[in-house]
């Protein structure tokens, strides 16, 4: 189908041409074909959105988050990380079916849509439930399967964990016309034995998946491990293996410049969580050194229990602050900055950055498209200034994914929102 956008502001994040006024960009079917100022006098559209005063940026890409955990939204504030997962959050989590993560899932996509996310890494259980929820909605994202293993005597070829992991990616690799991408998730040095992250690690590579973890989040972390191991976790999981494959490492707070090299060296994505790491006391991700090292830095929301939302462009205004704020530095990272780290680094993060990310011919028609007519986005000196300090959730108008219309002028036409929110009532009331 061809699709049209014209008279908008288009944030192309692409480095030779960033912002294109009263601009045009043509879809056919999955994929961009034009974007400039004018019209191709043979372009012939079926669909046409008019974008004055609306902006156009890339899809934003949530690169680390646990979709489910909308359902504990509220339920477990002001506590510090360790507390709060292995007494609050796990115990919780253990009541959940299969069908509670579907509904959940379902709440978060329907969350993540309304503020211009079309893209998430997820790490969590019953993940063909949340594959389901993907192909249904029409949202892009890459998901793994929660892993977990204190015992040192387990069997990998009887691994529960792992034989599902496996399932799914045999199941949905590559599903719902490439939208759906399977990595696997160890959760963390703290919660898998080194035995068990090599098998993971072999896992991988048999299967061609990357791998979804969490990395020196607290101090607490770095300092058990190197107690039990006399390395930090950077460290241990590069002498595991786990760097060998494509790496998403969400939240790498506490590094030393070693860790920093290691991660720059091998190519780990690094996802910053500035909300949930602020909310949990967990500590101020050194971005301005990775940065200077080239490490390519995402951002995540992690899940709505610890943040509470799952809202990218409150992560765009945090990541644009807190280091400056920090290092006492206001250029330290600029609002064009923050944009790349939701857009085209998050993409790369994700492996998918030649599908996504930016707004030119080729790529995928995956975009949000924002209603700058409001007051304060007024008056308009700098679009990406007022995208990254003064946007809000709630100006995203319309989002595509893959060149369909998943969200028109605020409405679902994907979801039924009514049956979400009816069945989330339904399982708060069960488990709570």
């Amino acid at each position: 189908m061809n699709t049209l956008i014209k008279n908008a502001t288009i944030v192309t994040m692409d480095e030779d041409n960033k912002v294109i006024q009263n601009g045009y960009i043509t879809i056919v079917d999955d994929k961009i074909t034009y974007v400039g100022k004018s019209l191709p006098e043979d372009f012939l559209p079926r669909v046409i959105i008019d974008g004055k005063h609306k902006a156009v940026l890339p899809g934003l890409v949530n690169a680390h988050t646990h979709t489910p955990m909308v359902l504990l939204r509220s339920y477990a504030d002001d506590l510090p990380l360790q507390e709060w997962l292995f007494d609050k959050i796990f115990p919780i989590e253990d009541q959940f079916t299969a069908e509670d993560v579907y509904w959940a899932s379902m709440l978060a996509v329907m969350e993540m849509l309304k503020s211009g996310t079309t893209c998430f890494a997820d790490m969590y259980f019953f993940m063909e439930e949340i594959a389901k929820v993907v192909s249904k909605t029409g949202i892009r994202a890459n998901l793994s399967r929660g892993l977990q293993c204190f015992d040192t005597d387990f069997d990998p070829k009887q691994d529960r964990r792992l034989l599902e992991n496996e399932q799914l990616f045999k199941d949905w690799d590559g599903e719902g016309n490439g939208r759906i991408k399977i990595a696997l998730g160890p959760h963390s040095v703290y919660t898998c034995v080194p035995g068990y992250i090599e098998a993971t690690v072999e896992l991988a590579q048999r299967l061609g998946a990357g791998i979804h973890i969490h990395i020196s989040e607290t101090l607490k972390e770095n300092q058990e491990c190197l107690n039990k191991y006399g390395k930090t976790p950077i460290r241990h999981l590069y002498d595991l293996g786990v760097f060998n494959m494509h790496t998403i490492g969400a939240h790498c707070v506490h590094l030393s410049d070693e860790d920093m090299d290691i991660l720059k060296e091998n190519n780990v994505n690094v996802v910053y969580n500035p909300t949930s790491n602020l909310k949990l006391a967990s500590g101020i991700t050194p971005v301005k050194r990775m940065m200077d090292k080239g490490i390519n830095i995402a951002l995540g929301t992690d899940g709505a229990s610890s943040n509470n939302n799952l809202n990218m462009f409150e992560e765009m205004h945090l990541a644009a602050l807190i280091s400056k704020g920090v290092e006492g530095e206001p250029t330290l990272i600029r609002a064009y900055d923050a944009l790349k780290m939701a857009t085209i680094n998050g993409a790369k993060a994700l492996g998918i950055d030649h599908e996504v990310g930016v707004i030119k011919p080729g790529m995928k028609a995956d975009l949000a498209i924002v209603n700058l007519n409001k007051p304060h986005f007024y008056p308009m000196h700098n679009v990406m200034a007022n995208l990254t300090y003064s946007a809000q959730a709630a100006d995203i108008e319309t989002v595509l994914v893959d060149g369909k219309i998943l969200m028109e002028k605020g409405e679902f036409k994907t979801i039924d929102a009514e049956e979400v929110i009816y069945n989330i009532k339904k399982i708060s009331e069960r488990i709570f």
